[in-house]
């Protein structure tokens, strides 16, 4: 197979720090550039100059990363030179961007939320699908080998039936200048930090997974939901509680509690690369600490992106994941 040629569509922090030393490690992909905004693609200004700060930062990337400055986001879209785009924009421009990516035959790997909504969602994957073209939500935690792990405890009875899963994920105020605060970028806990619970709630629950009750909070001063929890079942009656939050002390657990024990594991859903994760075992045996391998989820999440554009079904099983998420967060906003 031919590399893959890839472009990042903005000078992005997580596009600096973890995804172009993810893509290096990979012989299928080959990082060809980096696109810098235009005044026009970036505030809507009458304007095809590159903005300024943009080209700043890129400039900066290109220095550290290499790579082709592409002058506009249409400019590298519509490169014959790209074959596929990492799109790290705020949650807001996902549809937009990729929308115009996968209509010049470019396969997407956007940051998480795929989209803000599920009809954008189901737009895309109808397009990816009618052009034979892949797209991945970097969701990159569940491609960590604890989950393996832990679920095959699970599988093993080591503590009993399983009774309730509990998931939470939350870290302190990041500043109200943080994308994450700003309801017209795409802001909000649900769709960042919730959206991680929910991924994972999904993983254990499978494919009959629903949101049972659900609940947003607001801050005074904030358009967005600042935190929430939810309950989760699927169709024989597991149950998940996940809770979240995006002005809260920083909790980051999976908690599994069984009939004749508990599993218990932090940084389930941010394990950085190198980091090697503990997970606690209780049950009539005592106490059991478990350090496991470490592992790179960015890598493993491209890497997959890359298997995807290869092998046709799993592109089209991929999809069907991705809708799944994305209903299930539409389904946790009907029970708010």
């Amino acid at each position: 197979m031919d590399k893959i040629r890839i472009g990042v569509l903005c000078p992005s922090e997580i596009a600096f720090r973890r995804f172009m030393p993810a893509v290096k490690k990979l012989d299928d992909f080959e990082y060809i550039g980096l696109a810098a905004a235009t005044e026009r693609e970036f505030s809507g200004e009458e304007s095809d100059e590159p903005k300024p700060c943009e080209i700043e930062k890129a400039n900066k990337f290109i220095e550290t990363h290499g790579g082709k400055l592409f002058k506009s986001y249409e400019g590298l879209l519509t490169s014959p030179e790209i074959d596929a785009v990492y799109i790290p924009l705020p949650p807001a421009l996902h549809f937009k961007w990729a929308k115009v990516a996968l209509e010049n035959e470019k396969h997407v790997l956007l940051e998480k939320p795929f989209t803000t909504n599920l009809s954008d969602t189901e737009s895309l994957i109808k397009l990816a699908k009618e052009k034979n073209l892949a797209v991945h939500e970097n969701y990159m935690f569940a491609f960590h080998s604890q989950i393996g792990w832990i679920k095959q405890k699970l599988d093993e009875g080591t503590i009993g039936e399983i009774r309730l899963i509990r998931i939470d994920f939350g870290f302190p105020f990041r500043g109200a200048n943080d994308f994450r605060y700003d309801k017209k970028l795409g802001g909000g806990a649900l769709l960042d930090c919730g959206g991680y619970t929910v991924k994972l709630a999904g993983m254990f629950l499978g494919d009959s997974a629903h949101v049972a009750a659900s609940q947003l909070n607001t801050k005074e001063g904030f358009e967005v939901d600042i935190y929430g929890s939810a309950t989760l079942v699927n169709n024989d009656g597991l149950t998940a509680q996940v809770s979240f939050g995006m002005d809260n002390f920083y909790r980051c657990n999976l908690e599994v509690w069984g009939s004749k024990g508990t599993i218990f594991t932090g940084r389930i859903l941010t394990a950085p690369e190198g980091f090697e994760p503990t997970v606690i075992i209780k049950n009539i045996d005592g106490e059991q600490v478990f350090t496991l391998s470490a592992d790179d989820t960015f890598k493993k999440s491209v890497e997959f992106f890359g298997k995807c554009i290869d092998n046709g079904k799993l592109r089209i099983k991929h999809y069907e994941a991705i809708r799944k998420q994305s209903k299930l967060i539409m389904n946790f906003e009907r029970n708010d």
